[in-house]
């Protein structure tokens, strides 16, 4: 995952965002998984960059890319 993603994580009992690459987090602690995900997402769309989201055992449950997608795939 390139540095400057935004990951979407559980901790503490509370939802979070941070940069990936710089242990920077964002937007302080969200009650919900939604608040944070919209959050999250807004953020990876001002930055151009991938939004992922944890599930609560830390694996990737999603993934989305807003704008930083340097395939040349047709279709």
């Amino acid at each position: 995952m390139p540095r400057g993603d935004v990951e979407t994580f559980h901790e503490n009992g509370a939802w979070h965002n941070r940069i990936e690459g710089t242990g920077e987090t964002i937007g302080g602690a969200h009650n919900t998984r939604d608040a944070a995900i919209a959050a999250g997402r807004a953020e990876a769309e001002r930055r151009k960059v991938e939004h992922i989201v944890h599930n609560l055992n830390g694996q990737i449950g999603d993934r989305s890319s807003h704008g930083n997608d340097p395939r040349n795939i047709p279709g």
